[in-house]
């Protein structure tokens, strides 16, 4: 519960920094241009995203007949969930991580790479998948887009103050010191805010994975051996696409210290500590 309203309080910080940047910047009519434009060009994203990221990491469907265990797993928890069975896919990569894609639970993915398949017990790797199908059920991939939509309104709105200064409400020159100011901090703090989302979005989903499962530990467990093995095995399509790094269930490009501010992912030893304290009956916030 703590995170969902975490998120929809982000959400409306986002959201209201968007609408006063506009105002001040760009007045109605430019704040609206902006949105339009961020929809757009996150549209094709939402709707096609899922078959281009597959095709990026070069994953291949598998079934029943290909691969019985994986996909039996995925059938039963994806039951559990009350979720439509989801396509099912590989990864032929090294390092361990998975990750879901998909518009909605009707055409939703999830993928593991080999590597993972490889290092974690079937308990563990149970808990990985509920965790991507907590993900598919929380409709993440929208929220995801809704955030990086107004973080792109923002960035364009910045950007046309940097170059033709800003506008009020009704039409007036704004003060360019503070246009300049606000065109560099606002598209910061929007990423800021969008990053917080995607954190609080991946509790969540550890939470409900959890649930899914029904064993914490598994998942707990499971994250802190991809992590320690992750750090140590490139995952080569990531390194490639740094974009789609935010859609693995361990971040493999994120950082510490001040860059966890900048990071998809919380850190690997909070999750744990909380999916731990969830497994000992305590509270999950």
């Amino acid at each position: 519960m703590f995170n969902l309203m975490k998120t929809a309080i982000l959400m409306a910080a986002i959201t209201a920094l968007f609408m006063a940047l506009g105002a001040m910047i760009g007045g109605r009519t430019g704040m609206m241009l902006a949105l339009l434009v961020a929809l757009g060009m996150n549209f094709f994203s939402y709707w096609y995203s899922d078959k281009l990221v597959l095709k990026m990491y070069n994953a291949r469907e598998v079934d029943e007949t290909t691969a019985p265990q994986f996909h039996a797993m995925v059938r039963e928890l994806a039951t559990r969930a009350q979720l439509p069975m989801p396509k099912v896919y590989i990864i032929d990569e090294d390092a361990p991580n998975a990750f879901a894609t998909g518009r909605n639970p009707e055409n939703a993915a999830v993928a593991a790479t080999t590597g993972i398949m490889r290092v974690l017990s079937n308990r563990e790797l149970r808990g990985v998948m509920a965790h991507e199908l907590a993900h598919v059920k929380h409709r993440d991939i929208l929220i995801s887009t809704i955030s990086a939509t107004m973080a792109g309104a923002i960035s364009m709105l910045a950007n046309f103050a940097m170059f033709f200064g800003g506008r009020d409400a009704e039409g007036r020159p704004v003060n360019p010191i503070a246009g300049i100011l606000v065109a560099m901090l606002a598209p910061l703090a929007a990423g800021l805010i969008q990053m917080a989302i995607s954190r609080a979005r991946e509790f969540e989903a550890d939470r409900g994975g959890a649930e899914i499962c029904g064993d914490p530990q598994a998942l707990a467990s499971a994250l802190d051996k991809i992590n320690r093995y992750a750090q140590g095995i490139p995952l080569n399509a990531t390194e490639r696409h740094p974009e789609t790094a935010q859609m693995m269930i361990v971040n493999p490009l994120s950082g510490g210290g001040l860059r966890g501010l900048f990071s998809t992912h919380p850190s690997t030893e909070e999750r744990v500590a909380r999916l731990m304290a969830m497994a000992h009956g305590g509270m999950m916030r």
